[in-house]
């Protein structure tokens, strides 16, 4: 399993935080797909994929602010 450091994470999003919520959200994604459609080179854990492709840029995303409540 490889390591992702903050630096990695922080420098395609706006936060680690943020990065690491985008990956989760993500991997539910691909978790969601048929096996046949999600594209693999070796079996690997959908977390360590999501990271990876938020680490690349592969993945863009979009926030939204919520609305205040009255």
């Amino acid at each position: 399993m490889r390591v992702f450091t903050p630096d990695e994470i922080s420098s395609s999003s706006a936060n680690k935080y943020l990065g690491v919520l985008v990956a989760a959200k993500y991997a539910r994604v691909l978790n969601e797909m048929p096996r046949n459609l999600v594209p693999t080179g070796r079996e690997k854990k959908l977390t360590t994929r999501a990271m990876e492709e938020l680490a690349r840029g592969d993945v863009e995303y979009k926030v939204i602010p919520r609305r205040k409540s009255e």
